[in-house]
């Protein structure tokens, strides 16, 4: 699914506004025929997500519709017409004029239907019923029945989310209508290889049959172009300007579809020619060692939920420039697009992650949720496989996969991925450790550990040997390099004390320098990510003041803390 561009031969055009809305707590909707159009709507914000936006069901996670109004655009009576919805959570589905279009289930990732034969000039209703429910066979899952195999299942959130964030819910991304020709270019893959100072770009392209294909690739002083008539063709690219953090070299990638000779279509990627390998202990970028800085994150702002807030990415790139990031992980589900934008723009290293959070292993929804997880790599892998600041899949967070169904679980989903894309590691984040058995297969080792915090609590001192003994014994075990995908301390803001005491900002700043210099004492360890860059939204909890995951160096609304300027001290030396 190619990301929609402007230009002579596509356009598009945006539907986020103000649309009509109406919670159905009752399940009255269906029967009552509003998927053809309803009454009584109040005004909501596209994109953005519901339960802050109004003063009443902020933990609403039922059922709620969405309708707009829109004309079809000059000139697009010959084009093929979709529309596209960026995210959507967490089930949806899609009518217009009335017409059943189809449904998608899981948000953060994109999705469209085609509606050239449905469009009429004016006054198209486009209808949204979007299901936010949390159960056991969704990913992520929710109101897990009690199971002693399962550390979710008792859960103290409200709402009862197998996981630690607000379950935000509705149309989150932006929803835009699409025209390009009826034989258009329908999907583009790059890879690339360097053999020395030559970068090649392997270029696969999916088409209609009968047209002739015309690639350039331009950029930092080259000025290549080749003709197919097939499927594939590379570009060799001597004295390439490579991509990497500090030298995020893009170059534009144009492909022409001819017919007669005649141009009908034109799609420009952006294409950064590097290479990312696992051998031995070292994770290779360009075939030398890089090491990872950086942070878990979530897209969580105040009134907007998860909704899409392109100041926030802006402010949140500057504060990771500011304190020497170069990297972070999609914690804990796919972030938008344009946020993947700016990180290949801008030259962050990305471990992309599925929106499976909380996985769970009991027979009950297992095949199900199998079947999601299936869903959600073929999506993720089909909507960043392009994109050089992606350098790493990983298939879930801190599934609870001591169970022996687990292994076969990941194995298919390992499998699955690198049939996809053999360019790439793969991963699971885990909290099982040394005892989690995928890790035989899996590329890379990622562990989330909290001693000091959760456990041997105010007692830094007595956690860190722990955290040595642990990640000592992974490497022992698996032979594989290790990032330490998370590890913090809720901190209260303005909260001092000394000696350093739990909630304190010198306590944070403290456990996050202790753990960075026990673990960049084993060169095995490749990676450190510091769980959270801000503090976000949760469920209510007796642990979660404010209802907010206070381990953020910065606050909600972006203030640094104590820990963000000893992390700068740390990560730009």
């Amino acid at each position: 699914m190619l990301y929609p561009q402007l230009n002579p031969y596509r356009q598009m055009t945006s539907l986020d506004g103000f649309w009509d809305f109406r919670f159905d707590p009752d399940e009255e909707g269906k029967p009552a025929g509003w998927s053809g159009g309803f009454a009584d709507g109040r005004p909501i914000a596209v994109p953005a997500s519901w339960n802050d936006q109004f003063s009443d069901h902020r933990e609403y996670l039922g059922t709620a519709w969405y309708q707009t109004r829109f004309d079809r655009s000059w000139g697009w009576e010959d084009k093929k017409v979709f529309v596209r919805f960026a995210s959507v959570n967490y089930l949806a589905e899609v009518w217009l004029n009335g017409t059943y279009l189809g449904q998608h289930e899981g948000g953060h990732l994109p999705f469209q239907f085609q509606i050239s034969a449905l469009l009429k000039p004016e006054g198209n209703l486009l209808v949204v019923r979007v299901d936010g429910a949390l159960a056991p066979d969704r990913v992520p899952p929710g109101n897990v029945p009690a199971d002693p195999l399962h550390s979710f299942a008792n859960s103290v959130n409200y709402p009862p989310g197998s996981f630690d964030f607000f379950p935000f819910c509705g149309i989150q991304r932006p929803v835009l209508l699409i025209a390009v020709a009826p034989t258009a270019l329908e999907d583009l893959t790059v890879t690339t290889t360097i053999q020395g100072s030559t970068g090649s770009v392997h270029i696969r392209l999916e088409r209609p049959a009968g047209s002739a294909a015309r690639v350039r690739l331009q950029g930092h002083g080259a000025d290549l172009s080749a003709e197919t008539g097939g499927d594939t063709l590379a570009l060799s690219v001597p004295q390439a300007a490579f991509w990497a953090p500090g030298a995020p070299n893009l170059y534009d990638l144009t492909v022409e579809l001819l017919q007669d000779g005649q141009v009908f279509d034109r799609y420009t990627l952006p294409v950064g020619i590097r290479t990312i390998q696992v051998v031995g202990d070292a994770l290779l970028l360009n075939g030398q060692p890089i090491y990872l800085k950086g942070f878990g994150r979530h897209e969580d702002f105040p009134v907007t939920g998860r909704g899409l807030v392109e100041a926030v990415i802006v402010k949140d790139y500057s504060l990771m420039a500011w304190i020497g990031a170069n990297s972070f992980r999609t914690t804990h589900y796919p972030y938008s697009e344009q946020m993947m934008d700016l990180a290949d723009r801008l030259g962050f290293l990305v471990i992309d992650e599925i929106p499976a959070v909380g996985l769970f292993f009991a027979e009950t929804g297992l095949s199900r949720r199998l079947q999601v997880c299936r869903d959600y790599v073929r999506e993720l892998i089909d909507r960043d496989k392009n994109r050089p600041s992606v350098i790493m899949w990983s298939l879930a967070n801190e599934p609870h996969s001591r169970p022996q169904a687990a292994v076969p679980f990941f194995r298919e989903l390992y499998d699955l991925a690198k049939s996809l894309d053999a360019t790439r590691p793969v991963t699971i984040v885990s909290h099982i450790g040394v005892d989690d058995l995928s890790f035989e297969f899996l590329d890379i080792l990622c562990l989330n550990r909290y001693y000091g915090w959760y456990t041997q609590s105010g007692r830094i001192e007595e956690g860190l040997p722990l955290l040595a003994q642990e990640i000592d014994a992974m490497h022992e075990k698996f032979h594989k390099p290790l990032i330490l995908t998370e590890f913090g301390a809720d901190t209260i803001p303005g909260h001092h004390a000394q000696p350093p005491e739990m909630f304190s900002e010198e306590y944070q700043a403290e456990f996050i320098e202790r753990t960075i210099q026990t673990i960049r004492a084993r060169p095995f360890v490749v990676g450190e990510h510091v769980w959270n860059l801000c503090d976000f939204k949760t469920g209510q909890a007796v642990h979660r003041v404010q209802s907010l995951n206070l381990k953020g160096v910065f606050t909600r609304d972006r203030r640094p803390k104590l820990a963000a300027h000893k992390l700068r001290e740390l990560w730009k030396d």
